[in-house]
């Protein structure tokens, strides 16, 4: 069973050259990577679990297919409204307006993205507290003091809105996290407001939060 996250509308983000293009979406992984599935969880009418519905992920190319981001969900307020499906009825016009930033104002994003080997993403940051965890391949994390970790499979990432780096350590292989955004107040150091900065390769609106 299948549902509407077919994006049918786009905005047209800058790109790491300079230009503005149109997102596409493959079925398929650019990576190497195997395909991943979300599988969306409901109720009968006697109040009995049931799968509501189950996709293939989608895949956002980006940075000439260097970079690829694949959402399988979204929230749009905290708590969650679960009442008649509101939450998946949002998901679906979030989804479908194709102005999604990193983060999603009010709510959370789930996001899985891969890296090409070797590939190291802008110097970037979100006004969010984001959870990464490393799926495939290892991963360093960079931070603007100049402080480097490794993190492995399995490892796990605390993103409190600093400004961080992705770098991909293998010449050959591809490599994947999954990261959970949430929105948060804004954040302010010595006086300094810590917004979003998304760097020079996002390939995403401002999230406007």
């Amino acid at each position: 069973m299948g549902d509407a996250d077919q994006p049918t509308a786009s905005s047209s983000p800058e790109t790491a050259n300079g230009t503005l293009e149109t997102p596409k979406y493959s079925t398929k992984p650019v990576s190497t990577l195997p395909q991943l599935h979300r599988f969306i969880t409901g109720h009968n009418a006697s109040g009995q679990a049931i799968v509501h519905s189950h996709n293939d992920f989608l895949w956002n190319p980006l940075d000439n297919d260097q970079l690829a981001f694949s959402v399988p969900y979204t929230t749009s307020s905290f708590p969650a409204d679960l009442n008649n499906d509101a939450d998946i009825t949002e998901h679906h016009r979030v989804m479908n307006s194709g102005n999604l930033g990193l983060v999603h104002p009010k709510g959370t994003v789930l996001r899985c993205v891969d890296f090409a080997p070797g590939y190291a993403c802008g110097m970037h940051r979100t006004q969010s507290l984001d959870y990464g965890i490393v799926l495939e391949g290892e991963v360093e994390m960079v931070l603007d003091s100049g402080e480097t970790y490794s993190l492995k499979r399995g490892d796990v990432a605390v993103q409190r809105a600093t400004q961080h780096q992705w770098v991909n350590k293998s010449a050959t292989e591809w490599a994947r996290m999954m990261f959970v955004l949430q929105d948060c107040q804004m954040l302010y150091v010595n006086g300094k407001e810590m917004g979003e900065d998304l760097g020079t390769n996002s390939g995403l609106p401002p999230s406007g939060n």
